[in-house]
């Protein structure tokens, strides 16, 4: 019987609330495989066991599985069934020998774990009868330390699981477990690794997008709106709020000094947002800041920035660099996207040298200037919203 054995590792850690991560963990999977016809997902404690129908190629079902968050790592397997009362090894042996003789290989090692104490032979009886078997009919070293081949056994219950390969998941907590935030989402490289990172912890990402237009295309409302399609892959649903900003950025530009534009944007942008978020339910914003790359994400300016909400505002790439963060949008996917040249609306009316050391006394009485509560209507009364799904 061909199917995946999931492993998770920090969902085993949440005492009792450990079976509400499960569960959550498991409807997760049955989403991110309902177009394949795969119902049948089957907590089995510490792993989930998913068959899927013969139709379904291993490589579909590796894309999927790959994806969602909770999962450490998955393995495709087989399986032989067991005589509890008098384990005879013979037929899981042979299982694996056939698999094997599809591969080439000079050297090869069998790990095993046991969840069914039950089961009179341990784990390393297994690995010891199923390797002398391989050795002695297909003539094949083993080596423990760096083997072509690893054969894994999962012997759970009356049923042990073979396979020959190990896939990694994207770690973390199922989505869904931790609340819901909001995410300001540019079309550059930073905000989508952001939001990847609060949906890896649990969280579901509603989307937050301002646009330069009317005084701006939308060159860049369709690369978020390809940025959101590829973060719904990872939480399955997902909506997008497009905000056009550049008659508020007009205000801002009439009103005040040039040198605090870009940090009087942010504010409002947050101001904006936040409201959003009441009405969506989310508990935090989150923003793609990263300490010192720009003028606006001096520790001055970050502080200004957020003291504009009531809501926690998340950072989770504050302490990385560009390098770490432009490595990980191309293991996400959003990299190509991120780097299409569009016309971002923090770059209109961009002044030639921004304030870096913005003092809070002083932005408020420029913000004196702005009708701050009209602006912040009009931002929230003109948002369009979108709908997203995974799988389309």
């Amino acid at each position: 019987m061909r199917c995946a054995i999931v492993h998770y590792h920090e969902l085993a850690l949440k005492g009792r609330n450990r079976d509400y991560f499960e569960d959550q963990l498991v409807q997760n999977i049955r989403l991110a495989l309902k177009d394949l016809g795969i119902t049948h997902v089957e907590n089995l404690r510490s792993r989930i066991r998913v068959l899927p129908p013969a139709a379904t190629s291993n490589e579909t079902i590796r894309q999927r599985l790959s994806r969602v968050c909770g999962i450490a790592n998955f393995s495709l397997a087989n399986s032989v069934t067991l005589d509890l009362a008098n384990p005879n090894f013979d037929a899981l042996s042979a299982a694996v020998i056939e698999e094997l003789r599809t591969m080439s290989f000079s050297t090869f090692r069998v790990t095993a774990k046991r969840a069914d104490k039950r089961l009179p032979l341990t784990s390393m009886d297994a690995e010891r009868i199923v390797g002398a078997a391989i050795h002695e009919q297909m003539g094949k070293a083993v080596s423990l330390k760096t083997p072509d081949v690893t054969v894994y056994l999962e012997m759970l219950s009356r049923d042990v699981y073979f396979s020959t390969e190990k896939n990694p998941g994207p770690g973390g907590m199922p989505v869904g477990v931790s609340g819901k935030v909001t995410c300001l989402i540019s079309g550059g490289i930073d905000s989508p690794v952001a939001a990847y990172r609060m949906i890896k912890r649990g969280c579901r990402a509603f989307f937050v997008h301002f646009s330069g237009r009317p005084l701006v295309s939308r060159a860049s409302e369709e690369k978020v709106r390809d940025l959101v399609q590829l973060l719904t892959a990872y939480q399955y649903e997902s909506r997008l709020a497009v905000i056009p900003f550049g008659e508020i950025q007009r205000e801002i530009v009439l009103n005040t000094p040039a040198p605090f534009r870009v940090v009087l944007y942010r504010r409002m942008m947050l101001r904006i947002a936040e409201e959003l978020a009441r009405k969506e339910s989310c508990w935090g914003l989150v923003t793609g800041d990263s300490l010192g790359q720009v003028a606006s994400q001096t520790p001055e300016n970050l502080s200004v920035v957020e003291e504009a909400t009531a809501l926690p505002l998340l950072r989770p790439l504050i302490g990385m660099d560009k390098l770490e963060i432009t490595d990980e949008a191309r293991r996400l996917g959003t990299y190509d996207t991120s780097i299409e040249e569009d016309q971002d609306c923090c770059k209109l009316f961009t002044p030639p040298h921004p304030s870096t050391k913005t003092r809070l006394d002083v932005l408020q009485k420029i913000e004196r200037n702005l009708d701050v509560p009209g602006l912040v209507k009009q931002g929230v009364d003109n948002a369009e919203l979108s709908a997203f799904q995974f799988p389309i």
